[in-house]
């Protein structure tokens, strides 16, 4: 079963090598788990909240390529599940200043942006790189009668951003508003799929690929079952009134008196309750068609409910 961390383990072993990659991945990663923390004398620092390991090695090597040194940390939640998160520090500095306004996180004043400018995604590399920053940063992926995706961000402005970048990616997102965050979501199999390519999650689309296959032909083996189930409570019934006419015409003495095939249709439904239209067809002398067979015995009822 594919699940978040799945999906998160994955996406962090995918390197980018182009630095606009590398810079469109450290924006969404900022984007959707990233924090600002101004200080007395103009100091700041931001900080990285993760839930994932995966995702905190990939943002330390991230900035560590960009010449940013980060400090992970961690901590348990204050939650039934007290799962572990990880928090990455980078002390404010220059560099790191110039970086994350390339990145379209901060501006020079150390202002927070809401979403980057256009020119973060301009490729279609860095509009992947971007997704999978976001999956890495503030992603989940439940699977079931219901799947759904999401990518979650701090402002609604974010999660339209995501929307924009995956459509022009050819992908479907859509938008939520929650109380204390926005998401971007997917809800069908399709849209989810093609979300995960995008980001290069090659083997959870492989895995959701097999998960649909398995499922079709379920539901297909699942719908051929209840056909055949269905077609042997019609040819029960169908025989049972057949040999009720058979007995029918039998007490009153009119079956001697009927053609032969009629004759031998009758003594084929008695000796043979349970066999199909085509088997009983098979047994007469010469053999007949399966509608020959079906006339006769549909011949037998109607006589049967004749008066005597």
């Amino acid at each position: 079963m594919t699940s978040s961390e799945d999906v998160r383990e994955e996406l962090a072993r995918i390197a980018p090598t182009r630095a606009c990659d590398r810079l469109a991945e450290l924006s969404a990663l900022l984007h959707a788990a990233g924090s600002l923390h101004l200080r007395a004398r103009g100091a700041w620092s931001l900080h990285l909240d993760l839930a994932s390991g995966a995702s905190a090695r990939r943002a330390f090597s991230l900035l560590r390529e960009e010449g940013i040194r980060s400090e992970i940390r961690t901590y348990r939640r204050r939650a039934f599940d007290r799962a572990t998160r990880f928090q990455l520090h980078v002390e404010g500095s220059d560099d790191a200043l110039t970086t994350f306004v390339a990145a379209g996180v901060l501006t020079r004043a150390h202002g927070p942006l809401e979403r980057p400018q256009r020119r973060v995604v301009a490729r279609s590399c860095c509009r992947s790189a971007y997704l999978r920053g976001a999956f890495l940063g503030g992603g989940s992926l439940s699977l079931g009668r219901a799947p759904h995706l999401e990518l979650r961000t701090a402002s609604a402005a974010g999660a339209r951003f995501l929307a924009e970048t995956a459509e022009a990616a050819g992908a479907r997102l859509l938008v939520a508003e929650r109380p204390s965050h926005a998401v971007a979501y997917a809800k069908s199999w399709d849209d989810i799929e093609s979300v995960l390519a995008l980001t290069g999650a090659v083997d959870a689309v492989l895995a959701l690929e097999e998960r649909s296959v398995v499922a079709a032909t379920s539901e297909r083996a699942n719908r051929l079952a209840n056909a055949d189930h269905a077609n042997l409570v019609r040819t029960s019934e169908a025989a049972r009134s057949q040999l009720e006419a058979v007995a029918r015409l039998t007490a009153d003495g009119r079956l001697a008196r009927l053609p032969a095939p009629l004759q031998e249709a009758a003594e084929l439904r008695r000796r043979h309750p349970a066999d199909s239209l085509r088997e009983l067809a098979a047994r007469t002398d010469p053999p007949a068609s399966k509608a020959a067979m079906h006339r006769r015995l549909r011949r037998l009822e109607e006589l049967a409910d004749l008066p005597g």
